[in-house]
């Protein structure tokens, strides 16, 4: 027995633990659902605590043992769940899987300690009994229930972190990704980027695959925004990240706050103080209004004037520190740049002042005329969000929709491209389904010369990203289109058309059509030859598809189950993986196909994938190994 004030002091650590815990707060999006499960299951203890508090007599050694044993495991709890609350956006769902398998072991081990309370040998009333009990039900449904991942952003990701070989709708796939993980001003930026710092200073500075990854998708976000300065200050910590012995730079001394441009969280070399009296560096601040804003980054006001006043004294102080810290301070560029940026600026705006004439042109009868303006006004699009809005607002799609239908190719190449990037800015999106361009772009896509075709499907998967046009653009036929652009394009459009057919395969009327299409044997086909690089996609898509039933039916033959398990004997750690979730599925669904994986190998490699694959693989591989278990007599007659 333990002495009573000991059991005292762990009884309120309990008590103290779960009211921390049940403290509200906010969780970062891709981990909201698991964090409030956590917390609410937890929260249903604190009954049983607060009576336990109130008992005179001494506890159990075995509730001893369990309660310590929770104490550790709130611990843990707590530590995940500040992760879930203040970490990197990033670094969350780049490894998401891994942070759902902690929250998957979290409820296992809570799991595991409850069986083991010797509640008969307790005090406690039937109403906390029954508690408890509610709260190991939800338990063990967890531990049985699959962590469901949210595909589309990890589509996203990949196709966001592929360097070569890109496809049109990039900039689609990176406005959504930014808005999925609400990572779209300038100050959610600028939080992510401290995140991110706290996370590389916590992994010691080693610049792992997952911290590259990190850094290459917020520099993309933050280009996006037109908040990037100059390729060698991408985000303003490449110091700390990018040098080749980063522990150096780990050790130099911490910048003041004051001395730190807001924008691009880089020490300042030339600070100027704006209308609001925040300073900023002026390099930065000029390309923030060159992209054509007219606010105060920092504090959103609408400034009254964009004249900006050296920051004479802070400039100094910056010298100062760098001299007595022996920090080399950043050298000023040159009048010249500035001239050139200024320039730059007011180029763009002559642009936008041009738009309305650049509309009127394109219902000219000339075609020359239509095709230069519609050239024009797909390169303008392209530029920035500004230019997106005002081009729509000008009046510019219900003209593009008609060139379309143009005569000549080029002019239709220009108005689908045109289409495609002002799609990119939400609102847009549903006017041009408004104004019916969702058959034209489907003709294109058949039709089209190829460079029309490819930025057809990109245009297809930009306006997919909401959920009802993903119903109206599978019901024009634009799936076997894009299944055709699959088989017979070039790397660009092979890309261009997975990308599309992987959202509009969200919606389960459509991978119908994708399977009666063909796409299966295209696919199957790409996960054989790996030249063209797109075996991540095409794991991608079928995990989808192996969850219809006509999906399954085209999967369901062996050559499909050899090459999976060829894939999760040697294929790489993120092709283990899906192959693994894309023969689970098949499994689950027809028992048979364990034989056919069986004779064909996989049992040793799904042995290998479920100690030493990334924490999805080794769920699915457990998974699977768990169906080979209760089908043990398959298992017995490959012997």
């Amino acid at each position: 027995m333990l002495e009573c004030g000991k059991q005292q002091t762990l009884v309120e650590s309990l008590v103290n633990a779960v009211n921390a815990i049940a403290l509200s707060r906010d969780y970062r999006k891709s981990q909201k659902k698991d964090s409030f499960d956590l917390v609410r299951r937890i929260k249903l203890l604190l009954p049983l605590f607060e009576e336990l508090r109130e008992l005179q007599g001494p506890l159990p050694r075995v509730a001893v043992e369990c309660f310590s044993l929770l104490r550790k495991t709130f611990h843990s709890a707590r530590r995940l769940l500040q992760l879930c609350h203040d970490g990197s956006k990033l670094y969350l769902a780049l490894d998401s899987e891994a942070i759902s398998g902690r929250f998957h072991a979290l409820a296992e081990e809570l799991d595991r300690i409850l069986d083991g309370i010797p509640y008969d040998l307790l005090e406690i009333s039937d109403e906390v009994k029954e508690q408890v009990e509610l709260m190991h039900i939800q338990l063990k449904r967890a531990k049985g229930r699959a962590n469901t991942q949210d595909v589309e952003l990890s589509m996203d990701i990949m196709i966001a972190l592929s360097q070569k070989d890109g496809r049109n709708a990039d900039i689609a796939i990176l406005e959504r990704l930014a808005d999925k993980l609400q990572l779209q001003t300038v100050s959610e930026l600028n939080m992510e980027s401290r995140a991110v710092k706290k996370f590389i200073k916590e992994k010691g500075g080693e610049m792992g695959e997952i911290t590259e990854q990190i850094i290459y998708l917020l520099n993309k976000l933050k280009g996006m925004l037109q908040m990037q300065i100059f390729e060698e200050n991408r985000i303003g910590f490449e110091n700390l990240v990018l040098s080749r012995n980063p522990s150096e730079k780990i050790n130099s001394p911490a910048i003041p706050e004051d001395y730190i441009c807001p924008i691009s969280l880089d020490l300042m070399k030339d600070p100027v103080i704006v209308a609001t009296g925040q300073t900023y560096e002026r390099l930065c601040i000029q390309k923030w209004w060159d992209s054509g804003h007219k606010t105060c980054p920092k504090t959103q006001q609408v400034l009254p004037h964009l004249t900006l006043t050296p920051n004479y004294a802070l400039r100094s102080l910056i010298s100062q520190w760098c001299e007595t810290n022996g920090v080399e301070l950043p050298r000023q560029l040159g009048s010249s740049r500035m001239t050139r940026l200024s320039k730059s600026s007011d180029f763009s705006f002559e642009e936008k002042a041009n738009i309305d004439v650049l509309v009127q042109n394109l219902s000219c009868r000339q075609v020359d005329v239509q095709r230069a303006a519609a050239g024009e006004l797909r390169l303008l699009a392209k530029r920035n969000a500004d230019n997106r809005i005002f081009i729509a607002e000008a009046g510019a799609v219900p003209p593009l929709v008609k060139l379309l239908c143009s005569t000549d190719a080029k002019t239709q190449e220009h108005a689908v491209t045109a289409l495609l990037n002002l799609s990119i800015h939400e609102r847009n999106k549903g006017l041009i389904v408004q104004l019916g361009a969702i058959h034209p772009v489907t003709e294109l896509l058949k039709h089209g010369c190829m460079e029309a075709r490819e930025n057809s499907a990109a245009t297809l998967f930009s306006l997919s990203v909401i959920d009802e046009n993903k119903v109206k653009i599978g019901a024009s036929g634009a799936i076997s289109a894009l299944v055709d652009l699959l088989r017979d394009g070039t790397i660009r459009g092979k890309k261009d058309a997975a990308t599309a057919l992987f959202n509009l395969s969200m919606c389960q009327a459509n991978k119908a059509r994708a399977v009666r299409a063909g796409v299966v044997p295209l696919l199957l086909e790409l996960l054989v030859d790996e030249s063209i690089g797109m075996v991540d996609e095409a794991l991608a898509i079928l995990s989808i598809l192996a969850t219809h039933q006509d999906g399954q039916s085209a999967l369901g033959h062996q050559s499909a189950i050899h090459i999976l398990v060829k894939l999760i004997c040697s294929g790489s750690a993120r092709n283990k993986e899906n192959a693994a979730a894309v023969l689970l599925a098949l499994c689950i669904n027809d028992s048979s196909h364990l034989l056919t994986g069986l004779q064909f190998g996989v049992y040793g490699p799904l042995i290998e994938l479920s100690h030493n694959g990334t924490s999805r693989a080794k769920r699915k591989a457990k998974a699977l190994l768990e169906l080979m278990s209760e089908h043990e007599q398959i298992y017995k007659s490959t012997c």
